[in-house]
C-alpha cells in the first residue's frame, strides 16, 4: 500500500484572497459567536460539575463534544498565528481553553473517566447506554487535546485524555465490563488514531482497531428498542460493508477511522471497502453541493439517487465528515476524485452552513426553498411534512455543527498538499505559502491566485529538483493550460493529476483553468432533477433567489445559449452571474388548469441573477432554487 503525508495546516500560511477572508471571519467572529452561545446555554459552566436537579440548563449528554470541538478550533487558530504578532483576543481564547482544562482536571474521576452528563445527571448509568454518546464525547475531547498540545506544547490536557483513553481500554477491551462493545456514535476510533500519532503509544492505535474490528458483530437489538442495524453501521462487520448506510455523520466518522486503520496497518481489504463506500457516496448519494444524508429520518443515507431538494437534510456535520473521509483517502490513493469532492464541499455545503458574517448557522442545507410551504396546516399536526429551516440560527439544542464548522475552516490548510519521497501533490488552489521537508531537503511552495474568482494560479517552487509536482485538474474544467518556466506542459492527467518534472532548484508553474460558467445535469436516475440544470462556475454552485428574480422562481427557465455576464460582488465574496432566461406570463393564467395555446405560448424574457449557493438566506427569507428549467 502506498502512503502519502499531508502537509499540516500549521506549516501553511494562507496569505490572501477568498480563504484568507473566510478564515478571518471564522477566527475573529465565529469563534466568539460559538463560545458566547455556549456560555449562554450553560455548556461552558457545565464543566464545573455544579448542576443540581431543579437548576436551569440541565446538561445534555453530548455537551462535552460541543465544547471540545470549540477548544479544538481555538487550537488551530492559535497554531496558525504562531510566529506572527498575536492578537490579545487570541491570548484570551487560550486562557479560556486553559480554564476548561483546569476544570477537566478538577472533575476527572480517579479512574480517568470524564463525562459531564453521566457524572452530574445519571451517574448510575455510566457505560450502560450505548446511544448516549459517551465514547463520542471522549473522542472529541481527545481530538481537542491532541490539537491543543500540538499548538501550544502544553501537556496537561493531553495527559488527562491519555488517562481517559487508558480507562476506556480497560473497561472495553480488557475487562469488557461496559454494557456495550462499540460506540453508538462513531468518533472515538479516529480520535484514538490521532492520540497514537501524537504520543507514539501503540496501544491507542490497537484500541481504535479493536473498535473497528468489533463493529457489526453484536446484536443491535440489545441496544435499540426498534433495531435498525444500518442506522449505526452495525449491519455487517466493517470489512463486509461496501455501501454507505445509516446516519451520515456516524457513517463518515467510521469510514474516516477505517481509512486511518487501513493506512496504519497496510490493510488492503479495509482500504478496498473504503474505496467502494466512497464511490457509492460520490456516484449515488451526494448532492451537487457536496451534501450527504438526504433524509431527516435518521439523518441518514437512503437508497441510491434519492436526493430531494426541498426536503434535503444534508447536515453540515455530514458534509464535513465526508471531507475528512476523502482527505484520509488521499493519503493512500492519489486520485482526484477525493480532492474534487473536498473542493465541492469546501465551496458549497460547508460555506452555506455559516452566514456571511460568521455568526449564525444552518444544521440542514436544503437545495430549494419555498417559504410558503412552512405555513401549511393539516388536521393532524404531527403528520405535517417536515422541511428544513430556511433561516440560520445562532445556536441549536443539538449544536454539533457550529463548532465543527469552526474547527474545519480554521484547519483548512491541511487539505492543500500531500507528498511522498518523489512527488508533491497540489490538491486545492488557495493563495498561500508553505515550507516543509522531504528526506531532509527543505521545500517551499508559494501559491499566488485569486481562485475561485479566476482560474489563474502561479506556483513558485524551491527545493524540488529531481522530484515531480502533481497538479489537480478539477472535474468541472474542460480546458486548461499549464506552463513550467514559460514552457507549455502537454502531459495528460493520470487519475486527475498532471505530473510535472522539477529539474531546477527554482521552478515556476503557471496554471490557467477555463472558468466559463457551465450548466450541469443530473443522472436520469435522480428523477427530481429531470429536465433541469444547475449553473456552476469553477467549484461554486449557483442558485436563484426570489429577492433578485421575482416570485415563483421554480417556473424560471434559462436559455441554453445564453451569454453569461460575470461580476465580482464584494458582499458575496466572489462573483455573481447574470444570464438570459424566461418565465411564463402569469397574467394569462386565470384558471388553475387550462389547455396550452402553443401558437400564443411565448414566454416572457427575464434577466436572471445567480448568486453563490453558499450565500443564500443572508438577505432575509426568500424562495431559492439550484435546479432550474432549460430552454
Amino acid at each position: 500500500m502506498h502512503k502519502y503525508i499531508s502537509v499540516s495546516y500549521s506549516k501553511v500560511n494562507i496569505t490572501e484572497g477568498f480563504w484568507q477572508r473566510r478564515q478571518q471571519i471564522n477566527n475573529q467572529k465565529t469563534v466568539y459567536a460559538v463560545y458566547n452561545r455556549f456560555l449562554e446555554t450553560g455548556r461552558i459552566d457545565a464543566f464545573k460539575f455544579a448542576w443540581k436537579p431543579g437548576d436551569p440548563n440541565k446538561p445534555h449528554f453530548f455537551w462535552d463534544s460541543d465544547v471540545a470541538k470549540w477548544m479544538e478550533g481555538v487550537a488551530y487558530i492559535y497554531n496558525s498565528t504562531k510566529g506572527k504578532e498575536l492578537m490579545k483576543k487570541d491570548e484570551e481564547l487560550v486562557r479560556k481553553v486553559d480554564e476548561l482544562v483546569d476544570l477537566i482536571e478538577k472533575n476527572q474521576d480517579e479512574s480517568g473517566y470524564f463525562n459531564i452528563y453521566f457524572t452530574v445527571v445519571e451517574p448510575e448509568n455510566r457505560w450502560k447506554i450505548r446511544t448516549a454518546h459517551e465514547l463520542y464525547c471522549a473522542g472529541h475531547l481527545i481530538e481537542a487535546a491532541v490539537a491543543y498540545y500540538e499548538a501550544t506544547g502544553k501537556r496537561k490536557f493531553l495527559d488527562l485524555m491519555c488517562k481517559y483513553a487508558d480507562h476506556i481500554e480497560k473497561v472495553f477491551k480488557k475487562e469488557r465490563s461496559a454494557n456495550f462493545i462499540t460506540p453508538g456514535h462513531e468518533e472515538i476510533e479516529l480520535a484514538l488514531v490521532r492520540l497514537y500519532r501524537a504520543t507514539g503509544e501503540r496501544r491507542y492505535l490497537e484500541l481504535a482497531k479493536f473498535f473497528i474490528d468489533e463493529r457489526g458483530k453484536d446484536d443491535p437489538s440489545k441496544y435499540y428498542e426498534f433495531a435498525n442495524a444500518k442506522y449505526a453501521q452495525d449491519h455487517l462487520p466493517v470489512r463486509e460493508q461496501h455501501t454507505a448506510e445509516g446516519h451520515a455523520v456516524r457513517a463518515t466518522y467510521l469510514y474516516s477511522a477505517m481509512a486511518d486503520i487501513a493506512y496504519e496497518y497496510n490493510d488492503e481489504q479495509l482500504f478496498d471497502c473504503c474505496r467502494k463506500i466512497f464511490r457509492d457516496i460520490m456516484n449515488k448519494k451526494m448532492y451537487i453541493t457536496g451534501g450527504i444524508g438526504s433524509s431527516h429520518n435518521g439523518e441518514s443515507f437512503t437508497i441510491p439517487y434519492d436526493l430531494p431538494n426541498i426536503t434535503a437534510y444534508s447536515e453540515s456535520c455530514a458534509g464535513i465528515g465526508l471531507a475528512l473521509f476523502a482527505w484520509r483517502m488521499l493519503n493512500i490513493d492519489a486520485d482526484s476524485c477525493y480532492s474534487d469532492v473536498i473542493e465541492r464541499i469546501m465551496y458549497n455545503v460547508l460555506l452555506s452552513s455559516v452566514s456571511l458574517d460568521g455568526e449564525s448557522f444552518f444544521y440542514e442545507n436544503p437545495l430549494e426553498v419555498i417559504p410558503s410551504l412552512l405555513t401549511r396546516d393539516t388536521s393532524l399536526k404531527k403528520q405535517m411534512s417536515r422541511f428544513p429551516a430556511i433561516q440560520r440560527s445562532h445556536v441549536f439544542s443539538c449544536s454539533c455543527c457550529p463548532p465543527n464548522i469552526l474547527r474545519f475552516i480554521s484547519s483548512i490548510g491541511n487539505l492543500i498538499y500531500t507528498y511522498d519521497d518523489k512527488t508533491v501533490f497540489v490538491h486545492q488552489y488557495i493563495a498561500s505559502e508553505t515550507k516543509f521537508t522531504i528526506k531532509g531537503k527543505n521545500v517551499q511552495i508559494i501559491q499566488q491566485t485569486d481562485y475561485p474568482n479566476d482560474g489563474k494560479i502561479t506556483l513558485s517552487i524551491t527545493g524540488m529538483e529531481g522530484r515531480k509536482l502533481a497538479v489537480r485538474i478539477p472535474y468541472w474544467c474542460k480546458n486548461y493550460k499549464i506552463e513550467r518556466d514559460n514552457v507549455e506542459i502537454t502531459e495528460k492527467p493520470i487519475k486527475g493529476y498532471v505530473y510535472i518534472d522539477c529539474n531546477n532548484e527554482f521552478t515556476t508553474v503557471s496554471i490557467t483553468f477555463d472558468m466559463h460558467p457551465r450548466l450541469f445535469e443530473a443522472s436520469p436516475n435522480v428523477q427530481v432533477n429531470s429536465g433541469r440544470v444547475a449553473l456552476q462556475r469553477g467549484p461554486i454552485v449557483y442558485c436563484l433567489e426570489a429577492i433578485d428574480n421575482g416570485k415563483n422562481i421554480r417556473d424560471i427557465s434559462i436559455d441554453k445559449n445564453t451569454n453569461f455576464t460575470i461580476k465580482y460582488d464584494d458582499y458575496f465574496g466572489t462573483c455573481i452571474i447574470e444570464a438570459e432566461g424566461y418565465r411564463r406570463d402569469e397574467s394569462k393564467y386565470e384558471m388553475l388548469y387550462q389547455p396550452i395555446d402553443f401558437a400564443n405560448n411565448k414566454k416572457l424574457k427575464q434577466k436572471l441573477k445567480f448568486i453563490p449557493y453558499y450565500a443564500f438566506a443572508n438577505r432575509g427569507i426568500s424562495e431559492m432554487i439550484i435546479w432550474i428549467l432549460v430552454e
